[in-house]
């Protein structure tokens, strides 16, 4: 499912106007400005109870042979964003 379908199943699930979930998706999930984005930005998580968390992962700088010259490179440390499904998305999923 993509974003536009995800739109159109929660505007037929909610019956709200497709503007107004827009708004509401956005305000969610974007990259920039939405409201996951931002706290983790922070190195916060948000922790929706029976869907999952998303948190900041941070990974040390390390060694990794390449596969174009096989020497060896370094890779720098980095934040990458991290979800963990909970219990009851998971048992749902069985």
């Amino acid at each position: 499912m993509n974003k536009a379908e995800m739109l159109e199943a929660l505007q037929r699930q909610t019956k709200l106007r497709p503007t107004h979930v827009k708004r509401v998706v956005d305000a969610i999930f974007d990259p920039q400005d939405g409201v996951i984005s931002k706290q983790i930005k922070r190195g916060g998580k948000v922790t929706i109870a029976g869907f999952g968390t998303f948190d900041r992962r941070n990974h040390k700088a390390r060694d990794v042979n390449s596969v174009f010259t096989g020497r060896t490179v370094r890779v720098k440390a980095r934040k990458i964003p991290g979800f963990r499904a909970g219990v009851s998305l998971k048992e749902a999923m069985r």
